[in-house]
């Protein structure tokens, strides 16, 4: 389907849905930024350590955290953007993520609020819960962006910043850029010092910080290794549900398949209990249909 006709069923969509209109300019100078980030990061991607063209980086501050993902797509931006430019569309996607549990829409409010546990095992029940608003800034042929942000999170975590931008490249490709954000405080480090204890002991995450004495290199741990696992979990849902966004049992596939590719950071449960694990949560809340 064009994005010509798909973009009348959006509108009427938007008047009940979370996400709003940004001004066309911020459009054009996204796209912009982002086919100079694609020519700068060419080598990069070219030479990519993870099997495929991808770059991910990571930074913290006193104040924040941030994982971003920087890849090539093997189909259509107008694909990519068909597939997530809904609302219920985001809550599907980012429901393939292990942690989060559960996705709904509130039209009257205008929010897409996730149920994420910090364990997948952790009951739904004991889950908190991230409200966002989005803004779409654009969905056109030439340029797709959309932005998530939620004020409030757990453990003194606040300013939630979840954003996906993607350009048209030659051969029916696309180069996307994926990032997740977020604000922490004194009470965030002390109870990251209760989840690396327990729950995070011994993960890592992609970046390599040194070496270890047998020679092999050593990964970045911490908060740090967090947001990397987190940001490419995230990045693998966008990659798999734009290949599969009616097909949810493929998606399911698709998504576990990426993260076998990367066993030392993302291999926490089996494929069986993975699928397990989802179909039962799309069968408490239901299907959200974009």
């Amino acid at each position: 389907m064009s994005m010509r006709r798909l973009f009348p069923a959006f509108m009427a969509a938007l008047a009940t849905a979370c996400f709003a209109w940004a001004p066309p300019a911020a459009a054009q100078s996204g796209a912009a930024a982002l086919r100079a980030s694609y020519e700068k990061l060419a080598p990069s991607l070219a030479s990519s350590p993870f099997g495929r063209p991808m770059v991910l980086t990571s930074a913290e501050t006193q104040q924040s955290l941030k994982g971003e993902v920087y890849g090539v797509l093997d189909r259509p931006l107008a694909k990519v953007s068909a597939a997530l430019d809904k609302p219920a569309s985001w809550c599907e996607m980012m429901m393939l993520h292990l942690n989060n549990r559960a996705c709904r829409i509130d039209a009257g409010q205008k929010t897409l609020t996730l149920s994420v546990v910090r364990k997948y095992d952790i009951p739904v029940e004991e889950a908190f819960e991230l409200s966002f608003r989005g803004r779409l800034v654009s969905a056109t042929p030439d340029y797709f962006e959309a932005r998530l942000n939620s004020g409030k999170g757990p453990f003194g975590t606040s300013n939630y910043r979840i954003a996906l931008e993607g350009i048209p490249l030659e051969n029916g490709k696309s180069f996307i850029h994926f990032s997740y954000a977020y604000d922490q405080s004194s009470a965030t480090r002390v109870a990251s010092k209760g989840y690396l204890a327990t729950f995070g002991r011994g993960k890592v995450g992609f970046t390599a910080v040194g070496k270890e004495p047998s020679g092999e290199p050593r990964l970045v741990g911490g908060m740090l290794g967090l947001v990397e696992r987190n940001a490419m979990r995230y990045f693998l849902a966008v990659d798999a549900y734009t290949q599969a966004p009616d097909d949810f049992d493929k998606r399911l596939v698709l998504w576990y398949s990426g993260t076998e590719k990367y066993p030392r950071q993302l291999n926490d449960l089996s494929q069986a209990e993975y699928l397990k694990l989802k179909q039962s949560d799309r069968q408490r809340q239901g299907t959200q249909r974009p």
